[in-house]
């Protein structure tokens, strides 16, 4: 799928890859989130073909121009894990609404576990 808008100059589609792509990169570069996983043994299995690192442990689901990110990761050992939680959800539906130019419904953080560093 694909999120599309229309604007004076033509229309613009974005792929769901794409916007997986700059939802991972965000989620790695905010503090305290170590590593993004895979949701289950089907998804692993997936990511060993997917030559993009920062796509795993993202799922995008698009409803006409409505953005929904499930986001699976790691947190880096004692740091707030609300807080971090928060933050990780305003800075990717920030970005994402500032890249694709859509609304981001809902962006859900499953935080599977955590790693020292």
């Amino acid at each position: 799928m694909s999120v599309t808008t229309k604007n004076i100059f033509g229309k613009v589609s974005i792929s769901d890859d794409c916007l997986a792509a700059v939802a991972g990169y965000v989620a790695l570069s905010t503090y305290g989130v170590a590593e993004l996983v895979p949701r289950s043994l089907t998804d692993n299995i997936a990511e060993l073909f997917n030559k993009q690192k920062n796509t795993k442990g993202v799922r995008v689901i698009t409803n006409k121009d409505k953005i929904t990110i499930d986001l699976n990761v790691i947190m880096q050992s004692g740091v707030p894990v609300a807080e971090v939680t928060k933050s990780l959800q305003e800075a990717v539906k920030f970005s994402l609404e500032n890249f694709s130019g859509m609304i981001v419904d809902t962006v859900r953080v499953s935080v599977v576990g955590s790693k020292l560093e």
